[in-house]
Formats: C-alpha cells, sequence, structure tokens
C-alpha cells in the first residue's frame, strides 16, 4: 500500500471516530472552499465509462457532498468531453481531468475511489486495477462478464482489504429488504420455491459492419474481447444483447432480482448445485448473440428449486410452506395483506439496512466496513446465469460444486466459465 493510501486510510478512520493526535482537519477557507467538507472527509474520485450509466452515476456521486470528482475517462471522445462537461458544470470550474486510458487514470495517487461504468467485458480488468493500485469500486452490475473473472475480482478485493460497491442497488430500496426479511423470519413458512422474472432479449436488427468512428478507438473499445467487425447496433447501449461484451438480458438483470433471490434464500455465500437451461437465439445474421427467451432451473442445497424466466412476472418471488411474497421495482405483495403493512413486525431477523446505494459507498470507504452488496455477493448471484449459458450452449445439465466452485465432472461444460483474453490482456497484469 502507498504512503498515500496509508495516510488516507489513517484520516478517514479518524473522521469515524477513532482519535488521532494533531490537528487533522484543515479549515475550508484556507483551501478558498468554504462550506465544502474538509480534507479529512473528503473522498476523491475518477470515472470509467462515462455513458449512460456513468452519466447517471455521476450525477448521483456530485450530489453527495464529501465527494469530489476530480478526473473521467472513456474511448470515445464524445462521451468523454460530455463527461467532463457534466463534473465542471457542477463545480463551475474547469478543473475536471481526462483520459482515454483508464490505466493512466487510476496511476494518480490523489485519487481514492473508481467508479466504473464500462461494458461488461471491462469490468474486472478495470476493477483489478484499481484495487491493486489501493483504490475503493463503485462497479456497475454485471460483476464480471466470466466466472473465471469474478473470482479473481473476489480474491483482489479480499488480499487488497478494498472497499467494493456493486451497483444492484435493489439492496437499497426498502421494498426488497422488507420482502427480504419477511423470508428470512419464516413468515411465509418454509421456503420451497423462487420464481425470478427478467427481461426478454431482442432478436436485433440484421448485422451491418461498418468503420467506426473517428472519436472512437475501437481497438481499445474491444481491449480484452474479440476485435469483431464495428456494428453500430450493438455499440454503446446496445452492447449488452452481444456476447462479446455483455450477457443479454439474462446476465443484465441477474444481478438485480436472482441477487434479491440469493439475499431471501439466505444464499449469499453459496450456489446451486445443479442448473439446467434452454434458449432462444437470434438469427445468425443479426446484430446480436445473447439469449431472447431463457428458462433456468436451479436446485439449491438445502433443497430449494428456483426458476429464473424471461417468461416469469418481473421481480422474485418467494413461495413457501404457509405463504408467498413478491418484490420488483414499485411493487411489494403477499398473500397475506397485514405483511405488506409498515406496521407487520416480520421478528428478530434484520438484514443490512442502506436506503442509498452511493451514500453507503461513500459511508463504507470511510468506515472500511463492507458494503450492503460487496463483489463476494455479486459473484455468487451471477454464477447461475454463467451456468445457464454453459447448460444451453452443451445442452446437458450442469452439477456444481458451490464450496469449490467448479463444474462436476464436465470439462467442455466448465470452458463456458473461463476468461480468454485477447493480446496482452490479462487478469495477472
Amino acid at each position: 500500500m502507498s504512503k498515500h493510501q496509508f495516510t488516507r486510510r489513517q484520516i478517514l478512520k479518524a473522521a469515524a471516530g477513532a482519535a488521532l493526535a494533531g490537528p487533522l482537519i484543515v479549515p475550508a477557507r484556507v483551501l478558498g472552499q468554504e462550506g465544502n467538507p474538509a480534507p479529512s472527509d473528503r473522498i476523491t474520485m475518477g470515472c470509467i465509462g462515462t455513458g449512460s450509466m456513468g452519466h447517471s452515476n455521476i450525477g448521483g456521486f456530485l450530489a453527495i457532498d464529501e465527494v469530489r470528482i476530480v478526473a473521467v475517462c472513456d474511448v470515445d471522445e464524445h462521451h468523454l468531453e460530455n463527461g467532463r462537461n457534466h463534473v465542471n458544470s457542477h463545480y463551475e470550474n474547469e478543473d475536471c481531468a481526462t483520459y482515454k486510458d483508464f490505466r493512466d487514470l487510476i496511476a494518480r495517487d490523489d485519487i481514492d475511489a473508481i467508479l466504473i461504468a464500462t461494458p461488461d467485458h471491462w469490468h474486472a480488468l478495470t476493477g483489478l486495477a484499481a484495487v491493486r493500485a489501493g483504490k475503493d469500486v463503485y462497479c456497475e452490475k454485471p460483476l464480471t462478464h466470466t466466472h473465471e473473472e469474478g473470482m479473481a475480482l473476489v480474491q483482489a478485493v479480499r488480499e487488497h482489504g478494498a472497499v467494493w460497491q456493486t451497483g444492484s442497488q435493489q439492496r437499497s430500496e426498502s421494498n426488497f429488504r422488507r420482502g427480504v426479511e419477511l423470508v428470512r423470519n419464516g413468515v411465509i413458512g418454509g421456503l420451497e420455491h423462487v420464481v425470478v422474472g427478467l427481461p426478454t432479449g431482442s432478436a436485433g436488427p440484421t448485422h451491418r459492419s461498418e468503420d467506426p468512428p473517428d472519436h472512437v478507438d475501437y481497438d481499445f473499445y474491444c481491449g480484452p474481447a474479440e476485435m469483431i467487425p464495428f456494428d453500430p447496433q450493438r455499440f454503446h447501449w446496445d452492447w449488452r444483447w452481444h456476447l462479446n461484451f455483455g450477457g443479454g438480458q439474462l446476465m443484465d438483470w441477474i444481478n438485480h432480482h436472482h441477487d434479491i433471490a440469493h439475499w431471501g434464500m439466505d444464499m449469499d455465500d453459496s450456489g446451486p448445485i445443479e442448473v439446467e437451461a434452454t434458449g432462444e437465439f437470434p438469427p445468425e445474421d443479426s446484430a446480436y448473440n445473447a439469449a431472447i427467451h431463457y428458462n433456468v432451473d436451479c436446485l439449491y442445497p438445502n433443497g430449494v428449486t428456483v426458476n429464473i424466466s424471461d417468461g416469469n412476472p418481473m421481480g422474485a418471488r418467494f413461495e413457501g410452506s404457509d405463504g408467498w411474497v413478491h418484490v420488483d421495482r414499485g411493487r411489494f405483495e403477499a398473500s397475506e395483506d397485514e405483511w405488506t403493512s409498515g406496521d407487520f413486525d416480520a421478528g428478530p431477523i434484520q438484514v443490512y439496512r442502506s436506503n442509498n446505494h452511493r451514500r453507503n459507498f461513500i459511508d463504507c470507504v470511510k468506515s472500511r466496513q463492507p458494503t450492503i452488496c460487496p463483489p463476494g455477493v455479486s459473484h455468487r448471484a451471477c454464477t447461475p446465469g454463467w451456468l445457464a449459458y454453459a447448460s444451453m450452449f452443451t445442452g446437458r445439465k450442469i452439477e456444481w460444486d458451490p464450496a469449490r466452485e467448479q463444474i462436476i465432472g464436465d470439462d467442455e461444460a466448465a470452458e463456458y466459465l473461463k476468461f480468454e483474453p485477447r493480446g496482452d490482456w490479462s487478469l495477472n497484469a
């Protein structure tokens, strides 16, 4: 750990309640920043990826007083300019630095935390570089593009003592928390089955190949992924529907509703023992190739079964011996109306409470406590999705050892969990 990082964390610990000798807080007037948080309480942040989700997250962090965004990074010059202007407009200055290469941003000693809002295939390498440099990270979901990347990232965060928050923000919303507490307290009886509903994918337009625009470094955009022909129909937001960059609606949403399923099942540190899936894919001439329709059946060590499908109602429905509860965004229903009342006492078991996902991250950066959605939790929530694709591609049921995180007796299926980077990119770099 660098001298800068050691000092920063000492100061943040002091701000959280520990006593250190000597004056640590410099008056804001000394810096010409009257009314802003003192240096001992300020978290400096750099942002990698300034597109749709990056823009949203930047706005969210700008609203937190003790956060100071000092740099943005993107391989699209237009997005980069928009990100810089967004930050500078908020601070009413021209101080925000810009980078095309994320490694140059991460190398800055004055940056404490990194926001990652890139396509999925970049989550692991940018995240690994950040935590190895002593940074804390807020990263969009899903955690990583492949299972092997996820294992490497979880280990690196643990080894370097980094604070990590995955952007599965439903854990910081009250209706999901209340639903989970009903289940965990046995209000619905013994849990028997969970129904997880995710969105249907798209067959997509017919693929067309074009030269990438001059303002985009497409080679760097592809990075560790295969250098496939540029198609504007699968660029920026719609990269999600091509397996080179994302995992379709299955992997785009599994860190939302299946994350809640794991939370209610108390399976954040485990996983299924069997996964069997079927899927329907776009035609060969489509710009997309991720599953349009999918049905995934999972069996867990405690006998609970889970069905994940685009044919199910959105959200997570927990079915027990004495009733059911269904949670979704803006939806909280149960077999007994009284269970949904804010006055209903679910029982003594209370899960981690956060009412603002980004605020929770910043609080944990300061306290050095785990966030509500650390990488191990997100990695486990994603695992049935990776196993589902392995089952779809092999046409076989997958037997899984959740303790060792290994497919049992199927070397061909295990290949679908691996990370195979292009060029010199590596998880060990």
